[in-house]
């Protein structure tokens, strides 16, 4: 069994893409783009005095509230441009905690089942890892875009 297989079935209910799929898409949700690599990025919040943005690499991304980028900081980590966030924002801050706690896991559990092996071996494993969680996100889907309200021509759009 590979690795990465391996570390899903060790997570099972914690795997990140099944807490998405149960806990987030199962509500009322809308979807979010953000223009960052398809690869696993490096990610800083940041308290600005316009307020809160999620950095990575050169990009950055205003955030409305710390919980939203906590939130969109777990997509961004591994590379994921669209998802859905919880429409109520009372659920997002929930959500975060537990994308975050499953993606520490995640490494923690692939730190453990290479530990031991050769750099090149823990970098590729890490890797395909990303990926898979990357592409169970993308068939799992941001859903559909929320229709917006045109004031001037009153409306509804997309």
């Amino acid at each position: 069994m590979k690795i990465e297989a391996e570390i899903r079935e060790s997570l099972g209910d914690d795997w990140l893409p099944g807490i998405y799929a149960q806990k987030v898409r199962s509500q009322r949700t809308r979807s979010l783009h953000i223009d960052v690599r398809e690869r696993e990025n490096r990610t800083e919040i940041e308290y600005t005095l316009l307020g809160i943005e999620l950095k990575t690499s050169k990009r950055r991304f205003v955030c409305p509230d710390l919980a939203t980028a906590r939130y969109m900081r777990v997509f961004a980590r591994v590379g994921c441009r669209d998802f859905a966030i919880p429409y109520d924002i009372t659920k997002v801050s929930a959500a975060a905690d537990e994308l975050e706690t499953s993606w520490q896991r995640t490494l923690i559990i692939a730190e453990e089942r290479t530990r031991g092996k050769r750099a090149k071996v823990i970098l590729a494993t890490r890797s395909k890892l990303v990926k898979a969680i990357r592409e169970a996100l993308r068939e799992i889907g941001p859903g559909d875009v929320m229709p917006t309200f045109d004031r001037e021509t009153k409306q509804r759009g997309r």
